[in-house]
């Protein structure tokens, strides 16, 4: 028996699972701001995963790094729902991301 697929499917769900936490909890202590660099890091993760030879670190590199990019794409929208009461709002938030200027011309992805 084969319990690749079962165990990739298990970890896919946990990856895809801490996504939703780590949205939450991003957005409420950063800003949405952050998302290229999320975006950017989730492009890493997926670059890396395409020379790991093994299957294990390879298929769950792909999984983090799809997570992260879909997580970019959701920042804006935790912000959104963080501003009408969904969720905690932060509006004390200190650290800014370098090239604010810069990032706030760019229009925030959304799936």
């Amino acid at each position: 028996m084969n319990f690749f697929g079962v165990g990739l499917g298990l970890a896919t769900l946990l990856i895809i699972g801490l996504g939703f936490v780590w949205v939450i909890r991003g957005e409420y202590y950063f800003g949405y701001l952050w998302w290229p660099y999320v975006l950017g890091a989730g492009l890493v993760a997926i670059g890396v995963s395409l020379m790991v030879p093994w299957a294990w670190g390879s298929a769950l590199l792909g999984a983090a790094g799809a997570s992260l990019i879909w997580g970019a794409t959701e920042l804006k929208e935790q912000a959104v729902r963080g501003e009408i009461g969904w969720y905690p709002f932060n509006p004390k938030r200190k650290p800014q991301p370098p090239f604010i200027e810069i990032i706030r011309r760019w229009p925030a992805p959304h799936l």
